[in-house]
């Protein structure tokens, strides 16, 4: 009995191996196609890459003019998905979003409601400055990223499957703006920052799109592929060492459990258990990008910090100290570098 249990064992092993090995190949495709659209952000783009793989939604954080509506866009052809995009405004409403119900009349006299589906129902939203939307436009959107449903007159609307939001916000424009609360931050599984491409992309880009034809994205992947693909990455292993350094991390950004007199001086708050579980499935979707049976230490050092930038807070001291948040998680780091 013992040995068939360790036959069965080995063999799901290895189809696991397989799997992980053919699919890593696939995505490396879809890593040059997004590339032959977006210039001279590599990094940005195997973040993106791991959100999606992990099941979760992105904050691209940048000045403008850094492709990040493009990227959104890009990924929807390269991966066969339905792409909208929502412009947010201070007007703008929950309703504009998730749609409404509208009172029609039938042939017959009769008069019912009928839903009309919102943006939102749509595979890949991108959520463009959503810093600019009102709170309650930014409840509603976040509660539907939480739930993967919304609620229109009592009635629940699954949302469809996969469903990821990418939302952008500028960090120089304050002016008319509701900043997110930290706890809706939670929601999103990586902050990525987009900075300006380097000189050689940068010229690349510059007689790439200005030409006659400008290449076009083709898809690679599908729908279906993405979600076994993110079934795929809670399937694989990860040791123990792995597991410790997760939680040595994040519990060292808390001021109450921290060993570091300067996250105890200058944190107010610091990553709750919802930073270990977008750690933990971040680790295991940058091994599956890179055709990895298992995640390393490598993995947890690069995700680290767009995993915890916006799960922690400075507080009036730090500011006044100079010190930056960054070099709060570099320090988180340190021990296993």
């Amino acid at each position: 009995m013992e040995t068939t249990t360790a036959a069965a064992h080995q063999a799901e092993a290895a189809r696991l191996a397989e799997n992980i090995e053919t699919l890593g190949k696939r995505l490396q495709q879809v890593r040059s196609a997004i590339g032959v659209m977006i210039f001279g952000q590599d990094q940005v783009i195997d973040q993106t890459l791991i959100t999606l793989l992990a099941g979760g939604h992105a904050l691209l954080v940048g000045v403008p003019g850094l492709a990040k509506t493009r990227l959104a866009e890009t990924l929807g052809k390269v991966f066969g998905l339905e792409e909208r995009r929502v412009q947010c405004t201070p007007d703008l409403m929950p309703a504009d979003i998730i749609g409404s119900e509208v009172l029609e009349e039938g042939e017959d006299g009769r008069r019912s409601f009928r839903f009309i589906p919102g943006p939102i129902f749509a595979q890949v939203l991108m959520a463009d400055e959503i810093n600019r939307a009102s709170p309650r436009t930014q409840s509603a959107l976040l509660q539907a990223m939480q739930e993967r449903r919304v609620t229109v007159a009592g009635h629940p609307h699954d949302l469809p499957a996969p469903f990821h939001v990418l939302a952008t916000q500028n960090p120089l424009e304050q002016e008319g703006t509701y900043p997110l609360p930290e706890a809706q931050l939670d929601r999103f599984l990586m902050q990525i920052n987009v900075s300006y491409p380097g000189y050689d992309a940068e010229r690349e880009m510059l007689v790439m799109t200005t030409g006659a034809r400008e290449q076009l994205a083709e898809q690679v992947f599908s729908a279906e592929e993405l979600l076994r693909a993110q079934k795929l990455v809670r399937q694989m292993p990860v040791g123990d060492k792995i597991v410790d350094a997760i939680l040595g991390i994040v519990r060292r950004g808390r001021p109450e459990d921290s060993d570091l007199p300067e996250v105890r001086a200058h944190v107010a708050w610091g990553p709750g258990p919802r930073a270990s579980q977008a750690l933990m499935l971040g680790v295991r979707a940058r091994a599956l990008l890179q055709g990895r049976l298992s995640p390393s230490i490598d993995d947890i050092l690069e995700i680290t910090p767009a995993i915890l930038r916006h799960r922690m807070a400075l507080n009036f001291a730090a500011r006044a100290d100079g010190v930056a948040l960054d070099d709060v998680i570099s320090r988180l780091m340190e021990p296993y570098a």
